[in-house]
């Protein structure tokens, strides 16, 4: 268990290094931010003391040790087009986008889950072949035109959702949640359920072929055989082996949703990191466009680990593997 431990915890260490070299390269080719921040008409003299103030004028290797070591610390520099700490606006932000992630996640686990179960079971019903047509339109559709189509339906026409903006907040020290106020789950509601639905076809199309792979297993055979309920072996046994890899799957997921909620975001001016990232795109402002990537590789990276480490104690076969190569 140690080995595994400390062989991924070194792979994410690698991937960690290779993202934020990747990140560091923007500053070296997207634009001079000696420019973004002096402007067209500054003096050289100017332009060479904040290049040496910036440490621009050192070594390439000496750069990216110190943006490496700054990294690390949570330290991006100042945004470009705000003037503001890096790390502030992060931290503005992710709380935003972290709810958001997480409604749309625990909704398409919710009702992704028990629609593959059901499509499994019934698979000749007239509802389990809706379940699959809908779930075809759920993949098919790009995120952005679901997120319009909720907002003309429920917004504009009905009424029913505010079409924008985040609503009301509580404050936890630098934390803050919609979550405690009627008006923040108001606001939620359509960009939780734009974000939620490819993931929750994903989930109900997984769980539904995972399903009918374990009920032609020989050990469900075995059970019915001893003359367990069918309630018993769906929901005992078959539906126990098949959330294995479902996890693995969410857990990635999970991160997919934090990291590709700009979509949505922009289309519901939701202020969280993707939002900030696109309009620094749009600006050019590298800095945070650094900070975003290395945060969102450190999400995945961490997802992933311990995404790996339930698999490994929830998984036997992959303890006895180990074990036997030992």
């Amino acid at each position: 268990m140690l080995a595994f431990v400390l062989r991924r915890l070194f792979q994410a260490a690698i991937v960690m290094v290779a993202v934020a070299f990747i990140s560091f390269l923007l500053f070296q080719y997207v634009g001079d931010p000696v420019v973004f921040l002096l402007g067209q008409d500054a003096r050289p003299e100017q332009i060479n003391q904040l290049r040496a103030d910036l440490g621009l004028d050192k070594p390439f290797f000496v750069q990216f040790w110190h943006f490496l070591s700054n990294a690390v610390q949570g330290e991006f520099g100042l945004s470009l087009r705000q003037g503001a700490k890096v790390s502030r606006l992060i931290g503005e932000r992710f709380p935003a986008t972290l709810e958001l992630a997480l409604v749309a996640g625990v909704m398409a686990l919710a009702i992704g889950i028990p629609m593959g179960v059901y499509t499994a079971l019934r698979r000749g019903s007239v509802m389990s072949q809706v379940f699959m047509t809908l779930s075809l339109v759920g993949v098919s559709l790009p995120t952005f035109l679901i997120g319009i189509l909720l907002i003309l339906v429920f917004a504009v026409h009905l009424g029913w959702f505010p079409s924008f903006g985040r609503g009301e907040t509580v404050q936890f020290g630098w934390w803050t949640s919609g979550l405690f106020r009627l008006d923040g789950w108001h606001h939620l509601i359509l960009p939780a359920v734009t974000l939620a639905i490819f993931q929750l076809t994903l989930i109900m199309r997984l769980v539904r072929a995972e399903m009918l792979e374990v009920l032609r297993t020989d050990y469900i055979k075995f059970a019915r055989a001893r003359g367990l309920s069918n309630r018993a072996i769906h929901f005992g046994h078959a539906l126990k082996n098949t959330l294995v890899p479902v996890m693995t799957i969410t857990g990635l997921q999970l991160g997919g949703l934090i990291a590709f909620a700009i979509i949505t975001e922009s289309v519901f001016q939701w202020p969280g990191m993707g939002l900030l990232f696109i309009q620094a795109v749009t600006f050019a402002d590298i800095p945070v466009m650094s900070a975003y990537l290395c945060l969102i590789a450190l999400i995945f990276v961490v997802i992933n680990l311990v995404v790996d480490l339930l698999y490994f104690a929830v998984d036997p076969r992959l303890r006895v593997g180990k074990a036997g190569g030992h």
